[in-house]
């Protein structure tokens, strides 16, 4: 790949999704275009280069694109104080003040993982507290991955962190004894509803949430570009609305609304 292509891929990325693409990714880049190179039979990534920048091949490319760009890698369970404090503190304070249905947003959803992680603890918080009505929106930039989550297949070892009651009351085991896979049961994936989301166009929200799921996601994009995304998730949310964030992520210095409440845990005032 030629530095003068490269330079058009980077500002394309950083322009179209926020992703910051530094002369560092060049390798990288270069490597993840192989599969789409050979996919619409191109020699070369200047090839391939002129047909994305082509009318008609930007419309079409540019959600495969995205697919290259993106590292989607998430579990169940994962980062399980979030989900422990969800039950111990979040749940518990939300049910008590807000009257009507909740609404969670996992927004970088991946394949997944965690918005039926989320549907998970909600729905043990629910049968436990008969009044508490709640709905999940889960959102990605990627066609492709939201296909994956929402067939909702896993291999057995990505399951093997749910606890086992959760995992009797939520998984359905393959009928092939030779695969070793299991699906999301049907009532637990009616529970989330998967939209594709770029984070670079408006919100087409008109609905606040009451927690915010976004982690391990902005670390993509530069620290401006970050501060400008997490104004807009604070706009999404509910006076006294929680905010989950990695612990690879940071919004110290950020004007944001919110006081912390744990480690990437806030709540917005």
């Amino acid at each position: 790949m030629s530095d003068a292509d490269f330079q058009k891929f980077s500002t394309l990325i950083k322009g179209e999704f926020g992703i910051k693409m530094p002369s560092s990714k060049k390798t990288m880049l270069e490597a993840r275009l192989q599969k789409r190179l050979r996919a619409l039979g191109f020699a070369c990534h200047s090839q391939y280069c002129d047909y994305l920048f082509s009318p008609g091949g930007f419309e079409k490319e540019l959600t495969q694109l995205i697919d290259v760009v993106t590292t989607n890698t998430t579990d169940f369970f994962r980062e399980p104080k979030h989900f422990e404090m969800m039950l111990s503190t979040v749940l518990p304070d939300l049910a008590q003040r807000v009257t009507r249905p909740l609404k969670v947003w996992s927004a970088g959803c991946s394949s997944g993982e965690e918005p039926y992680t989320i549907a998970m603890v909600l729905s043990e918080f629910a049968e436990r507290n008969h009044n508490c009505k709640f709905s999940i929106l889960a959102t990605d930039i990627s066609t492709d991955i939201l296909r994956r989550a929402m067939n909702a297949v896993y291999p057995m070892s990505k399951v093997e962190v749910i606890p086992m009651a959760l995992k009797k009351k939520y998984l359905l085991k393959s009928k092939d004894k030779t695969k070793q896979l299991v699906r999301i049961a049907p009532d637990l994936r009616k529970l989330v509803d998967f939209r594709r989301l770029n984070f670079m166009e408006p919100f087409p929200f008109k609905d606040q949430k009451d927690i915010i799921f976004c982690r391990n996601v902005v670390i993509y994009f530069d620290r401006a570009t970050q501060e400008q995304l997490f104004k807009k998730f604070c706009t999404q949310l509910h006076k006294g609305g929680y905010l989950f964030i990695g612990h690879s992520e940071s919004i110290s210095g950020m004007d944001l609304p919110v006081r912390q409440l744990a480690p990437t845990v806030y709540q917005k005032v």
